[in-house]
């Protein structure tokens, strides 16, 4: 049993063997360190009080009392090789219940070792306090709550720690592609054959409500890859915009900016193709609300996540190298995807916008996720780029459908043709 003693010098971790007895610590600590409560890594000089061997003999209930952290300005200060990593670990003075669950979750899964993974090994992990690259209080308690309790459950593990930790530090490893790229391969329990047209025309309401009731089954759902929503909204999105003709897939681009003096080829991943062979660009990223904005205050103002940020300037991106492709690459575009496209329409690169697809702003029930701070300043950051890409979350797809469903109704409770909007 451990149990946690704070001071104002530091902190001591008491612990008393209840099955096994307590003569095994000793002898681990005789061969140089001894592992304590599938946590904590001590040596013999961590050990404040060591027993007398009557103690050690009779298997006394003797209570070892290891040194865990000293105090500092603000942290109390743990070596990294006391948690088996890297890292120092600096965690605040105050506003942290010292337990167990701090350093470890189900199955035994260590918190830090786990954060360490994302972080470099010259910089310290920090808990709490003013310091500009600390981890707040809050995101650090909703990992410990949130943390999963198999292979998929540790990709899983190291998915969550980058999701919820990412936004104040820079992981050095991205294990939510990887868990993503796990997850692709997996078999998805729900079929992702695209939505066929004859299922969904047989009249305009019909259709509009099978695909409205169709994304709200797959919000519901859930546990889709990356890869799975995009194939999933690929097969709806140009009913929902019927604008667009065509959906394209690796469009070739040239970069003759990032390095100059070479050429480097890239790909968008997905594009759309409207009635007139404008091409537009299209980012679709997982349904969660906290991909959208951070959850802490930047000068009074709620700040778009790391995700938002790099999918919009991913998106800038693309927009940049096709745009200075010119009718060259209009022609290769075109002779690539010509079987795709309707008779005798061309590719052409006038303006092209970007479509972001991402996160939500209400909950299943209906209700909002933000406050009303974090959505006028959700709306600022749409406006802001307006002009050159829409960010759309789901919800907004779902509020579109409705807008059409409604018009849709009242034109046919009117007597007007429904087939027109």
């Amino acid at each position: 049993m451990a149990e946690y003693k704070v001071s104002r010098s530091g902190v001591v971790l008491e612990y008393r063997a209840t099955l096994q007895g307590n003569a095994w610590i000793m002898d681990e600590l005789k061969k140089g360190e001894v592992e304590i409560s599938s946590a904590f890594t001590f040596t013999p000089d961590d050990l404040l009080e060591t027993p007398t061997q009557d103690e050690i003999e009779d298997d006394f209930p003797f209570t070892y009392r290891f040194r865990l952290a000293v105090a500092g300005l603000g942290h109390y200060f743990i070596p990294g090789r006391k948690l088996g990593i890297d890292q120092d670990v600096l965690i605040a003075k105050s506003g942290i219940e010292w337990r167990r669950k701090l350093f470890v979750a189900e199955r035994n899964i260590s918190i830090f070792k786990r954060i360490a993974k994302l972080i470099p090994e010259a910089e310290e992990i920090v808990i709490g306090g003013k310091r500009e690259d600390a981890i707040p209080i809050e995101a650090f308690e909703d990992l410990i709550a949130r943390f999963p309790n198999t292979y998929e459950m540790d990709r899983y593990a190291e998915a969550r720690v980058t999701n919820i930790i990412g936004e104040y530090i820079d992981p050095e490893r991205d294990f939510r592609e990887q868990y993503e790229t796990y997850l692709s391969k997996r078999k998805s329990r729900r079929s992702d054959t695209p939505l066929h047209a004859k299922e969904l025309l047989t009249t305009e309401i019909e259709k509009f409500q099978f695909v409205r009731d169709t994304l709200k089954a797959w919000l519901k759902a859930g546990e889709k890859s990356e890869d799975q929503w995009q194939k999933a909204l690929l097969s709806i999105l140009p009913l929902i915009f019927p604008k667009y003709v065509a959906v394209i897939e690796k469009v070739p681009i040239d970069d003759h900016y990032t390095t100059p003096g070479k050429v480097h080829h890239r790909e968008i991943d997905i594009a759309l193709v409207d009635v007139n062979g404008n091409i537009d660009v299209i980012e679709i990223k997982k349904p969660e609300a906290n991909i959208l904005l951070r959850t802490t205050l930047y000068r009074g103002n709620y700040v778009p996540t790391g995700t938002l940020s790099g999918t919009i300037m991913q998106a800038e991106k693309y927009l940049f190298h096709l745009s200075k492709g010119g009718p060259a690459s209009e022609e290769k575009i075109t002779q690539k995807f010509r079987k795709l496209l309707p008779p005798n329409l061309r590719i052409r690169v006038i303006n092209p916008k970007a479509m972001c697809i991402l996160g939500r702003d209400r909950k299943d029930n209906g209700h909002p996720v933000f406050n009303e701070g974090q959505s006028a300043d959700l709306e600022v950051i749409k406006r802001k780029y307006a002009n050159m890409i829409d960010i759309i979350t789901y919800d907004d797809l779902l509020r579109r459908l409705d807008n059409i469903l409604a018009s849709l109704k009242r034109r046919k409770a009117n007597g007007l043709d429904a087939t027109t909007l």
